[in-house]
């Protein structure tokens, strides 16, 4: 049975909770509608203040995350995975709830209210008195009753659960400990107000650094220099750091103060470890002290709307699989500029990590956006920012780094094998994951399938494709103008297949084919000579439009379109918390998750260049024997050629 009031009385409203906003919103425009102005609205300052502090939690979470800015200085190093994200999904309930009090205290004594000033001086040292006087060993002492056995294991365990600590975990908590909470922050206001000394800039002033501090000391990331304590160490009282709230999450008993460490010295529950580590993190803030990943997958940004998928930005909306959203409209503009600061830094980022059996896997992204990767003239300039994450890597100790889509490029730099040519004592595996890439896309392909269509057919991938094809006596439709290049693949494949493969040069000649494999964009109305149940492979990126709206397979009404070769990663996978592009949670790109079999099987070789289709059923064996699994609706082959 849940504890009366550990619920919030909104939780089952999810997004629609935003209209209790409504009334505050619609007090607003009734005054500016009916009176010609805002006037001195309460309604409009309390929408005001509740942005504000949703904007400053928003820009403390995208500074934690910001890793490559932020990964050294952090003081716990595992990720925020998927639990804890969701955990957290609605941690500005206590902004709605104050809102919501402060409007009900507004029209109880609107004179009260409105006859605030602008500004008194007084104000700020008033409502600092009292904040220190009240508020502190008030939150203390309900913070330690809320640690007694039955208040904890009813209400505050849920702000303890949270393995790595974010500005979020300090805003997620019950409705009865945010009643309490916002006590401790009113009375100072309340206070401060009923002695005359309130005023409209100190209550801004007062909630938003109440707010910055809660933050502070939930950021994971510490920021205070232990410079700072030493010249003054007093300070070390009346101001706590992020490394000693962190102490309170791993010895409870300890560190119960709001924001001064006077009152946990007077109550005698300070940590003796506080101040050593504190200067022992600061102190190897600058160092590179990070663990050197094994694995390194070497992404880009498809565009500038999916560029906002990236953790830094929203949390909660990169652990889902990317989507256009009607925000992301808002958001174009700032993406743009970001983008364009990226091109002047020009420098590879970490944007991502997780843990894998005891090995850590990051995700690097080059400064690079999708249509970038066809102008010619960016094309030495994008092969100098991959060699240097490659390089970088080698230097760091990294044993792979696989290359995602076009980072890849055959035009660009063949697959990688122009960095292996240019360096050939690297020790960091250079993997482009294509093996795998074309052993899910095979293996989605029924048994029973006798001719297939495809295109982009003398590519690595479609090269591969048609050969393993050929050999399954699979009729293969390759869709290329080039009888030089076709008739190369043709040559490879053994002397009593060479009749599977056949040139085709217009899509018509698919007409009667239900199986096709995309490797090159096409359009609308290109697919439109697919006959009725077809379904649609692919490899290309971005994917292609889900035009066609007749098509099935088989039984399987939900595969017309096929998503990009993907696999889902093992179970015991930590600390992964956002999405890869498009894919759904813990799943990855076929690419990312080749390189992740590499290094799994310890493989010695680069895999660079064209695949080599003999090694296609051992590279898919293994990634099932290291637990990864296909993600295709379509029943897939279990046994190999």
């Amino acid at each position: 049975m849940v504890a009366a009031l550990s619920a919030w009385p909104w939780e089952n409203l999810g997004i629609y909770k935003y209209l209790l906003y409504g009334p505050l919103l619609a007090k607003v425009l009734s005054t500016r509608i009916l009176e010609g102005s805002f006037k001195d609205d309460w309604c409009l300052h309390i929408l005001i203040i509740c942005v504000a502090r949703s904007s400053l939690h928003q820009l403390w979470s995208s500074y934690v995350t910001m890793l490559f800015l932020t990964r050294n200085r952090r003081i716990n190093q595992h990720g925020y995975d998927f639990k804890q994200i969701d955990k957290e999904w609605d941690w500005d309930n206590f902004i709605l709830l104050q809102a919501l009090i402060a409007s009900m205290a507004c029209y109880i004594d609107p004179p009260f209210i409105e006859n605030v000033p602008l500004w008194n001086a007084k104000g700020f040292i008033t409502i600092l008195s009292l904040h220190v006087g009240i508020s502190e060993p008030l939150y203390y002492w309900v913070h330690r009753c809320f640690h007694e056995s039955y208040l904890f294991n009813q209400y505050h365990s849920i702000h303890h659960s949270s393995p790595v600590l974010h500005p979020f975990t300090g805003a997620t908590a019950t409705f009865l400990e945010h009643l309490a909470l916002t006590t401790v922050i009113g009375l100072p206001i309340i206070g401060s107000c009923m002695l005359g000394n309130g005023s409209r800039i100190m209550i801004y002033g007062y909630l938003l650094m109440f707010d910055f501090l809660r933050c502070l000391g939930h950021c994971n990331v510490e920021v205070v220099p232990h410079q700072l304590f030493d010249t003054l160490p007093s300070l070390r009282y009346l101001l706590y750091t992020p490394t000693y709230h962190s102490l309170h999450h791993t010895d409870m008993g300890t560190n119960f103060c709001l924001f001064m460490p006077f009152f946990d010295a007077i109550w005698k529950t300070l940590n003796s470890n506080s101040w050593e580590l504190h200067k022992k993190t600061s102190t190897n803030a600058g160092k590179y002290r990070r663990k050197i990943p094994d694995f390194v997958f070497l992404a880009h940004v498809v565009d500038i709307t999916s560029s906002i998928h990236a953790p830094f930005f929203i949390r909660s909306f990169a652990s889902m699989p990317y989507t256009t959203r009607l925000f992301l409209l808002a958001c174009w503009p700032p993406a743009f500029i970001v983008m364009l600061m990226m091109w002047a830094w020009s420098k590879t980022f970490l944007i991502s990590f997780y843990n894998l059996r005891g090995r850590l896997h990051e995700t690097w992204s080059v400064p690079r956006f999708g249509f970038q990767y066809f102008l010619p003239f960016a094309k030495e300039g994008i092969n100098k920012h991959i060699e240097q994450a490659i390089l970088r890597a080698n230097r760091l100790g990294v044993k792979v780094i696989s290359l995602a889509a076009l980072n890849k490029n055959e035009a660009l730099n063949g697959g990688g094998t122009l960095f292996v040519n240019k360096h050939p004592n690297l020790k960091v595996r250079v993997v482009h994951g294509n093996t795998l890439t074309a052993a899910v896309i095979l293996n989605e392909i029924r048994e029973d399938v006798k001719e297939v269509f495809l295109t982009g057919a003398t590519s690595k991938l479609g090269r591969a494709i048609a050969l393993y094809l050929c050999q399954r006596r699979v009729r293969v439709l390759m869709l290329t103008s080039s009888k030089e290049r076709f008739q190369k693949v043709q040559k490879e494949a053994p002397l009593e297949y060479q009749s599977y493969l056949v040139q085709v040069t217009k899509y018509q000649a698919a007409r009667g084919c239900k199986t096709w494999i995309v490797g090159k964009w096409i359009t609308p109305g290109e697919q439109s000579w697919a006959p009725t149940g077809t379904h649609f492979h692919q490899f290309v990126v971005p994917p292609i439009l889900s035009f066609r709206r007749d098509c099935t397979y088989g039984d399987l009404a939900d595969c017309t379109y096929g998503d990009l070769a993907a696999m889902r990663l093992p179970v015991d996978v930590q600390g992964l918390g956002n999405c890869e592009y498009t894919m759904d949670r813990g799943v990855v790109h076929a690419c990312h998750a080749g390189g992740m079999v590499h290094l799994l099987e310890g493989w010695a070789h680069h895999e660079v260049g064209a695949i080599d289709v003999d090694r296609i059923d051992l590279v898919w064996n293994a990634a099932l024997k290291h637990g990864l699994k296909p993600v295709s609706n379509v029943v897939t082959r279990q046994n190999s050629m």
